[in-house]
């Protein structure tokens, strides 16, 4: 099947190159590639944070009682004033 797609100009330089060095068509270096890429396995997901929870997650919230001023003072105290 004939398609039109557009690649950088340095990755195409390359592609022929390697083509012409190992006598094969860029039609064949350039399948070679999509189908390296396309049967690898999936890259991993997005990380995710491992969970360090402490304390009963039923139990009541120990910041509930502060007003956003006071978290953020609690927060920052070891940083010294802003």
């Amino acid at each position: 099947m004939k398609t039109t797609i557009e690649i950088h100009d340095e990755l195409l330089i390359r592609a022929k190159r390697h083509a012409q060095k190992t006598g094969r068509p860029l039609r064949a270096v350039i399948e070679d590639g999509l189908r390296r890429v396309l049967d690898a396995p999936p890259s991993p997901s997005r990380y995710v944070l491992p969970d360090l929870r402490v304390g009963d997650p039923n139990g009541p919230d120990p910041l509930e009682g502060y007003t956003w001023p006071e978290l953020r003072e609690l927060i920052y105290e070891s940083r010294g004033s802003r």
